[in-house]
């Protein structure tokens, strides 16, 4: 009755005169989502507003080079772009090895806003470009989120995702990384594959297709998005729930999808050949079966078909068993996980979960969304099963893997959505809707005030949430990991610019073809900065690579010297927070150095060397002898022993000790710069005096230490940059 009701009242009823509260729920839908798409962009801007327009992060100054490269050189040359900067001696073939939407969409940007004579640098393209995809991903949700119960959670949904912290901290202005526009595309595919299986349109399967593609292109995160569909149509097969629609959506969706997302030169035949996509290929052959069992159930008898079915389920099952034998045992199923797990265990966003994430990024809705999931299920239908599915496998890899909060966060933004939407509904829906006689409803005297109390209650949660987002976007996720900033009792605030400094100083002060060593982590910034030749970088494709530069800083200066003069080593760059208590210095990262290299040199590196007997990790007196001595100590403390600052001399504040080494003396190397806190230090390697450098090339002569950012800024460039 209330669904004809609906109809006749979009329809104007007999006069027509009823089509105004329409038009007037459409402009209120139309203004709050884009109220929600602008306060999602806004929120993103503390970072450009209290430092400047810049990049942040490792990976983003890659992805930035990468752009510049694409938007000054063309896509066809981005595609064959052979790095010589990366990876020395090796170098990197950029195209093949990168995920290109993210540079493709900057670069389209870009070139869109010149062919219409809007003149904008391709760095501001790229610092914007996550918080208006905000807005898109905004758009998205609330379109899913419509699709799976109504109008009003899907602009729930949408205020949600805007402004929760555990997307805005991948999507931040200057945070140009994949899962800028990745959750975007992954928001729009789920949309698209609803509407496909509500529909059974090819029109619409297409266009998730299409939208798959981009994701593909975007982040490597798209398998969750190719193993969550099959798993879709498995339990809907499994609860009985078959249909044209359902065979049409992801029969045109598993073949369109297969062939497109081969075409991103990266995944290339990883589709038919890696066991994280093998799922889907199971359940397209698993439908196709189903189909045509259901095809022959109509045309033979129930015993015919019986013996038929269990047959036919045999020799499936020994065929499926058989190739995944087959594959397993000649290496051809691997996953990439499995061959890089000690470069993946060493990055801090790869470790598990732990419950104070959820609610900093997600606070009440980690309490709400299982309320959400709970309507689904009580309500269910094929795109309920959908999201319930999607909530559920979301929930385990975020606790597996901190990173992947990014894959919960929209999820746990649209069931808290449809949680909070389902209460407003009835508590503050009209009452002349209701069906209670008016004497049931006298009975109830607190029935009023109930229903004031909870709308106020559920008003206070919803502006707790507003308040806590707005808090850890500010002080969380707005700070750029290349400048620090730090605070004085008074309120004032410092900069802290060491790392643009240094680079800044490699830039100018050495040769161009200059080869600099350091952890991996920095390799992106001192190319994007610099412009100088790096051994490893964030990439992290060649784990032997890695562990010969770990060796070196975990080996003694002279095994150390013959590493780097075997690697053309010019240059040594760490970074040392002892100054100034920076707890993200080589010293608490320097024991991932010593696993991955004692991976792959265990007889010359072992981890347990550089623990004292009772198993503690110290730098003081106390300390290994093994670690006292080795390259990375040395270089971070040299002269160190001399600094006393309201401590006793060489008091390491990040560490809250005194060094034990203070009498710290080279052989091999020597100081060519130390920044103005101390906090990035760069080591000229020496040359050997009886014969010319292996490179043969000229190089340039660093000036002696300077101890203050702004005379180290201000030697004359002996090889200026071309």
């Amino acid at each position: 009755r209330g669904f004809f009701a609906q109809k006749w009242r979009r329809k104007g009823g007999l006069s027509g005169g009823l089509t105004q509260p329409a038009g007037w729920q459409s402009l209120l839908s139309f203004s709050i989502l884009f109220l929600a798409c602008l306060a999602g962009f806004s929120s993103r801007l503390f970072a450009v507003i209290r430092f400047e327009s810049i990049i942040h992060e490792f990976d983003p100054w890659f992805n930035y080079r990468s752009t510049h490269h694409l938007a000054s050189n063309g896509f066809y040359e981005f595609l064959n772009w052979f790095d010589e900067r990366a990876w020395y001696p090796l170098g990197r073939i950029v195209g093949g090895t990168v995920y290109p939407g993210l540079m493709v969409t900057a670069g389209l940007i870009h070139y869109v806003l010149n062919l219409l004579h809007i003149t904008v640098h391709i760095r501001d393209v790229c610092v914007f470009l996550a918080p208006v995809f905000s807005g898109l991903t905004a758009i998205s949700t609330f379109l899913l989120t419509r699709e799976l119960w109504n109008q009003g959670a899907g602009l729930l949904a949408a205020c949600f995702i805007a402004i929760v912290p555990g997307y805005i901290s991948r999507s931040v202005a200057g945070s140009f990384d994949n899962e800028g526009i990745a959750i975007f595309a992954l928001q729009f595919t789920y949309y698209l594959w609803v509407k496909s299986v509500k529909t059974g349109s090819v029109f619409w399967t297409i266009g998730c297709c299409l939208s798959y593609f981009y994701m593909v292109s975007a982040w490597g995160g798209y398998v969750f998005i190719i193993n969550l569909i099959p798993l879709h149509v498995f339990v809907l097969l499994v609860m009985q729930r078959y249909s044209r629609r359902v065979y049409i959506a992801y029969s045109t969706f598993f073949i369109v999808g297969l062939i497109l997302s081969m075409q991103i030169p990266f995944v290339g035949f990883q589709p038919i050949r890696t066991s994280e996509h093998m799922a889907a290929a199971g359940v397209f052959a698993l439908l196709q079966a189903y189909a045509f069992l259901q095809y022959l159930k109509d045309r033979l008898t129930r015993q015919e078909f019986q013996t038929l079915f269990f047959l036919g389920v045999s020799l499936a099952a020994g065929a499926v068993f058989l190739t995944v034998i087959y594959l397993t045992y000649t290496g051809k199923a691997h996953t990439y996980a499995k061959i890089h797990i000690p470069i993946i265990a060493s990055v801090s966003e790869h470790q598990p979960t732990t419950w104070v994430s959820f609610f900093f990024d997600l606070h009440i809705l980690v309490c709400t969304f299982p309320a959400g999931l709970w309507f689904c299920i009580k309500n269910v239908n094929d795109e309920r099963v959908f999201v319930a599915l999607y909530a559920i496998s979301a929930v385990y890899f975020a606790g597996v893997m901190v990173r992947l909060m990014l894959t919960l966060t929209p999820v746990v933004c649209m069931l808290s959505a449809v949680a909070f939407s389902s209460v407003f509904e009835h508590y503050m829906g009209d009452d002349t809707k209701r069906e209670k006689p008016p004497a049931e409803d006298s009975k109830e005297g607190l029935g009023p005030n109930i229903k004031s109390i909870v709308t106020m209650l559920m008003l206070m949660l919803l502006m707790m949430f507003a308040v806590h987002c707005t808090w850890v976007t500010s002080n969380a996720y707005s700070s750029p990991s290349v400048v620090l900033a730090s605070y004085n009792h008074d309120g004032t605030r410092n900069i802290l610019d060491d790392f643009r400094e240094a680079y800044y100083w490699l830039r100018q002060n050495t040769d161009e073809h200059a080869r600099i060593m350091s952890w991996w982590d920095y390799g992106y910034q001192i190319a994007g900065m610099a412009n100088r030749t790096t051994l490893v970088d964030n990439n992290t494709w060649n784990n032997s690579h890695i562990a010969l530069v770990g060796k070196a800083m975990s080996s003694n200066e002279s095994a150390a010297y013959q590493i780097m003069r075997s690697l053309d080593v010019n240059y040594v760059l760490i970074i040392f927070g002892g100054v100034i208590g920076y707890s993200g210095d080589d010293i608490n990262k320097f024991l991932w150095m010593v696993r991955i290299a004692e991976g792959e040199h265990p007889k010359d590196i072992r981890e347990s060397d550089f623990f004292t007997p009772q198993g503690e990790f110290r730098v003081d007196k106390a300390g290994s002898p093994t670690l006292l001595n080795c390259l990375m100590y040395k270089m971070s403390y040299y002269r160190f022993g001399e600094m006393q600052v309201r401590t006793p001399p060489g008091f390491d504040r990040t560490r809250n000790a005194e060094i034990g080494n203070k009498d710290i003396k080279f052989k091999h190397l020597e100081e060519a710069f130390t920044s103005e806190h101390w906090l990035v230090r760069i080591y000229k390697v020496k040359t050997l005096s009886n014969r010319e450098p292996l490179d043969h090339k000229p190089r340039s002569v660093a000036p002696k230490q300077k101890y203050t950012s702004k005379k180290a800024m201000a030697h004359h460039s002996l090889c200026p940059h071309k």
